[in-house]
């Protein structure tokens, strides 16, 4: 596969191999697309949260926190 940079993005490219933190731009470019996916996925699961609780509020399916310990209790029953 061949992409095409801007000249920006090249020099960044390069910079980052030249550091020493990859051997080569395919190093890095995979890693910032493998960073880019995990965020993609963790935005997916925070909309998907947001929807939840946006639905349950909306049903006044709500529960009264009265603390920080006992939002972070609530938070530990959910996991």
């Amino acid at each position: 596969m061949h992409i095409s940079l801007t000249p920006e993005l090249e020099n960044a490219v390069k910079a980052k191999v030249q550091s020493g933190l990859y051997h080569n731009a395919s190093e890095v470019v995979s890693e910032a697309l493998r960073q880019e996916l995990a965020r993609e996925r963790g935005n997916e699961w925070l909309a998907r949260e947001a929807a939840i609780g946006f639905a349950q509020l909306e049903a006044c399916d709500v529960v009264p926190v009265e603390s920080k310990e006992h939002f972070m209790a609530l938070v530990r029953e959910e996991a």
